[in-house]
């Protein structure tokens, strides 16, 4: 069996809206010739059509050459919890170690190549490590800002990423009685989403309650603080007791 290299990326750190979803991609190194050969560029370099044209080329692959994809679809509500007890780069860190295990360990990873979350590449990648455990201490792993544009398995990890998080958004669109746009917050559609979204008794399940948008949209339409995920799963769990 040939050595093999893993790259892992993520794509929806930022919106205020839908999931985060990170990705791990495992291929034969012998095989990264065929990435540069299908046109494989870091996902924000493409566009849409071409993206999913990527996509499908790389599933297709990975059918035919045995290639390992794996991908965790993170809800807000996972995001607004972990928020709420560490901080977003701590889940990140487990969700990228999390993902690498899911494609399997073998002697015959040569390396693991990560696109940094953290400010600090360095830090990302040596607690990555400590979150993957004993087992995994003799795996090469480099984590750089930017690796997704300077390795092409980390590249083709951020197109499966983008793609799949592009089609949960248009999920949640289609759920809706409105658009929410891309569900960044600088997305003007998103603004006016974000608006009717928190209008209720909770904000919105899809939406990112503790980001600073939406808690000052609450502020602004309720005159009192945003609340908590952790006060809403309570609350849930009281009301389903009170039923019983």
């Amino acid at each position: 069996m040939a050595n093999t290299i893993i790259g892992v990326d993520e794509a929806g750190r930022g919106p205020v809206i839908g999931p985060l979803v990170v990705t791990a991609l495992r291929i034969p190194k012998r095989d990264i010739k065929l990435l540069e050969e299908m046109g494989i560029e870091e996902s924000k370099k493409v566009s849409k059509n071409k993206r999913i044209y990527l996509y499908e080329a790389i599933i297709e692959n990975c059918n035919k050459r045995k290639w390992n994809i794996r991908t965790i679809i993170c809800p807000p509500c996972e995001i607004d919890l972990e928020v709420e007890r560490n901080n977003l780069n701590k889940l990140e860190v487990k969700l990228f170690s999390d993902v690498i295990k899911k494609t399997g360990f073998s002697l015959k990873i040569e390396q693991i190549n990560l696109d940094a979350c953290d400010v600090n590449e360095e830090r990302f990648g040596a607690n990555v490590r400590s979150n993957l455990g004993e087992k995994w201490k003799k795996t090469k792993i480099i984590s750089k800002h930017k690796m997704d544009d300077m390795d092409l398995v980390t590249g083709a990890a951020s197109i499966i990423a983008k793609v799949t998080r592009d089609f949960e958004i248009e999920k949640i669109d289609k759920n809706m009685s409105f658009s929410i746009g891309s569900g960044y917050p600088s997305d003007p559609v998103t603004k006016i989403a974000v608006e009717k979204m928190i209008l209720g008794n909770f904000p919105h399940e899809q939406l990112r309650w503790s980001w600073k948008t939406v808690k000052d949209k609450w502020v602004s339409v309720h005159k009192m603080p945003a609340p908590l995920r952790s006060e809403y799963d309570a609350n849930i769990k009281q009301t389903s007791l009170d039923e019983w």
